[in-house]
């Protein structure tokens, strides 16, 4: 048998194939039209928030938020360095002085008493990453900010549907977005994004920087021909709009996967607990610790492989490989490590936590369609390889 780490995340029935080709059939327009808006509206009803906007891809959403917050060059914007690269590019491509945060250890999340140690008069905004389907417990991060008018930012692209007290992550800060690419808990035909902004005054410019600008005249027309077809205005100064939209098919495939989302987070939840109850008895394999009122989806099933003097993380893997047919990962390579953010001025880092963990962890194969003998053939491999490197230990 063989898993590979990555694959085809979601299959539709012929019952969606068909819906979403009726919609190929009979939309009109193609893009930007009553799909777009049922689609947003079914988002909106499931994370309980109005001014919410379908975006071609969570970061694009970050791009938005990132011209939203009218950064200036040499204001600081604090991230953390263990996550995926479009976190952070949209808030350096705006001039921002990117200021790495570490993790927690037992949750691999961001820390409070980090961020307070590098907070400073500079600091516009912290953005928090929901990392691995966990819902990051940021309740002292929000009151810590609220009163140094640091405005919030909820990267939830790998968390859609996770909860803290019964409340859906992205619902707290002051801006969110969520992702709908290939490998998430739900995609729109490998592409998409949705966007979260609280404030109605800044929510309302959102529809002109995703999509050049567009936007009514001012003034009552006469003819709906003059003075043109129609207008381009922005009320950012300076800035300039993208073009992050998505199309009614997409927007269609969103509507779909937003009825299932529930089960297909349930069922990765269900599996995820069934393989680390399975594990518990190796204690060399630590996966990060939940709190109490956390709803945990699981996009990712990671763990830290505790290294000895002859094995390591890397021993692991390669065992489960060779000897398996099963492909595991290593993420999130630390964001200052990469030769693009070293050139850009973003090298230095006081993370310690994030390089610990990045040193030796692992994520495992996770995929919504594997089957269940797929699934408790890599729990026994898992096992017996666990077993065979303890003797090494």
């Amino acid at each position: 048998m063989k898993i590979n780490w990555s694959g085809r995340s979601h299959n539709y029935t012929n019952r969606d194939i068909s819906y979403l080709t009726k919609i190929i059939k009979t939309a009109d327009p193609l893009t930007q039209g009553k799909h777009l808006k049922k689609f947003e509206q079914v988002f909106s009803k499931y994370i309980k928030k109005k001014n919410v906007f379908a975006v071609s891809s969570a970061a694009g959403a970050l791009e938005i938020i990132s011209l939203l917050l009218k950064l200036k060059k040499g204001d600081e914007v604090i991230i953390p360095a263990h996550t995926y690269c479009a976190s952070a590019i949209p808030f350096a491509r705006q001039g921002a002085k990117i200021i790495w945060s570490d993790i927690n250890f037992n949750t691999r999340v961001v820390d409070i008493e980090d961020i307070k140690i590098k907070i400073t008069s500079k600091t516009k905004a912290i953005l928090i990453v929901h990392l691995y389907g966990y819902s990051c417990d940021f309740r002292k991060i929000i009151a810590f900010c609220r009163k140094r008018k640091i405005k919030i930012i909820e990267d939830c692209a790998q968390s859609l549907g996770a909860e803290i007290k019964k409340k859906k992550v992205g619902t707290f800060g002051d801006f969110s977005c969520y992702s709908f690419h290939a490998q998430k808990n739900i995609t729109t035909l490998g592409e998409g994004g949705m966007l979260y902004v609280k404030d109605k005054t800044l929510a309302y410019k959102v529809l002109g920087l995703r999509h050049n600008g567009h936007c009514n005249f001012k003034f009552k027309r006469n003819h709906y021909w003059l003075p043109a077809m129609g207008n381009l205005d922005l009320d950012i100064k300076n800035k300039w709009p993208y073009k992050f939209t998505l199309s009614e098919i997409q927007c269609g495939a969103g509507i779909v996967m937003m009825k299932k989302l529930d089960k297909f987070n349930q069922l990765r939840i269900n599996r995820a607990k069934k393989f680390i109850n399975s594990l518990a008895n190796f204690d060399e394999l630590n996966f990060n610790s939940t709190f109490k009122n956390q709803r945990h989806v699981y996009h990712l099933l990671s763990a830290y492989y505790a290294p000895s003097k002859k094995v390591n993380r890397n021993s692991l893997i390669e065992k489960l490989f060779k000897n398996y047919s099963i492909k595991c990962a290593v993420q999130y390579y630390p964001l200052y490590k990469y030769p693009l953010f070293k050139k850009m001025g973003f090298g230095k880092h006081k993370c310690a936590n994030t390089e610990k963990f990045f040193n030796n962890m692992i994520s495992f194969p996770f995929h919504i369609w594997m089957t269940d003998k797929q699934f408790n053939y890599m729990i026994s491999s898992v096992k017996k390889t666990l077993m065979d490197l303890r003797r090494s230990r």
